[in-house]
């Protein structure tokens, strides 16, 4: 799977000549070699299905925190409540509390800044927003794109 969509990239980016895709084979037998040492198959139990639904909600929260930000910059009566909130995830250290980190850092006015064992700490623009309620969702969201059930990774 990981050969086939390196191959994949490498037709998007680069075209499909016979010389490129000569390339592009060797370069993503490569990379895929270098990915399963440095993340071993497994790591993340992704369901497959659920996929497609959570590159839609990556990609809309992407632009709705783009959004926000944008707002709160160019409009001066926004409220800006700067401080930080914790957040009690489910999720062990390791490659999926990784991912939820990476997912999260893309919420509107918040950002991953640390964490004390089973407690992330967040950066945000508003704490009066409800942040904590949105870290849960985005949880939620994950875990039903996990093959294992939360806190079980």
């Amino acid at each position: 799977m990981r050969a086939c969509a390196f191959v994949a990239l490498w037709v998007v980016l680069i075209g499909a000549g016979r010389g490129d895709l000569v390339a592009g084979v060797l370069t993503a037998a490569a990379a895929t070699w270098v990915s399963v040492r440095l993340l071993s198959p497994g790591s993340i139990p992704l369901r497959p299905m659920a996929l497609p639904s959570l590159a839609l909600r990556f990609a809309w929260m992407s632009v709705v925190a783009g959004w926000d930000i944008a707002r709160r910059a160019l409009d001066p009566r926004l409220p800006v409540r700067p401080g930080f909130v914790t957040y009690p995830v489910g999720f062990a250290r390791g490659p999926v509390r990784n991912v939820f980190t990476t997912l999260t850092s893309l919420l509107p006015g918040s950002v991953p800044a640390g964490e004390d064992g089973d407690t992330l700490l967040y950066h945000c623009l508003d704490v009066e927003q409800p942040v904590v309620a949105q870290l849960a969702a985005e949880q939620a969201v994950l875990s039903r794109a996990l093959r294992s059930p939360l806190g079980d990774d």
